[in-house]
């Protein structure tokens, strides 16, 4: 039985947009998820992570840099708001923003310099919904919700609900994200 969630967002708009939904059990199947959606994302890729305080969104992005092969620990940017990790290898940085203490949006976020850093890294920004839209027609969503069942929070199951907005991932990017899902779920 699947349990209903904790949904912060939309979810008609989401299921409008062919949003693929992955169910996670656990911090490691959280961190293999990142791993796996890392193999999708290519330089100027803008990723943005939705979900409440402790849902995984810090979990993701570290299973993100592990995927793109970057240096450095990736932890919660929170109180720096963004962190560079360089590639080990040919490809791309990962920018890491953390958008919570931001409520000027994308002109609060203008000193980041995110429009300089998008098109040869890959930019994930969590807490970004609603702030950085306009840095791309391409973009990204993943929220993260907590299941909950029977008037209880299920402490490590997630759903999480990945799709993709603007024409990078109209077609080759939702098949890639169903595979995604499949991988995922067999971890």
């Amino acid at each position: 039985m699947e349990a209903p969630l904790q949904a912060p967002h939309d979810r008609a708009a989401e299921a409008a947009t062919g949003a693929t939904l992955i169910t996670i059990d656990s911090p490691e199947a959280m961190r293999e998820l990142g791993r796996a959606l890392a193999a999708l994302l290519r330089p100027g890729d803008l990723v943005l992570l939705t979900g409440e305080l402790g849902a995984g969104k810090t979990t993701l992005t570290r299973g993100l840099g592990e995927g793109l092969g970057v240096r450095g620990a990736v932890t919660s940017p929170t109180f720096v708001i963004a962190r560079v990790h360089p590639p080990l290898a040919g490809g791309p940085a990962l920018v890491h923003v953390d958008a919570y203490r931001l409520a000027g949006g994308l002109d609060e976020m203008e000193d980041l310099d995110l429009d300089v850093s998008l098109p040869e890294s890959v930019v994930v920004v969590e807490w970004g919904d609603g702030k950085v839209e306009e840095l791309s027609d391409d973009r990204l969503h993943v929220v993260i919700a907590r299941a909950v069942g029977h008037e209880e929070v299920l402490d490590d199951m997630r759903q999480v609900s990945v799709y993709g907005v603007g024409a990078r991932w109209a077609d080759a990017g939702i098949e890639g994200l169903a595979a995604v899902a499949g991988a995922a779920t067999e971890a």
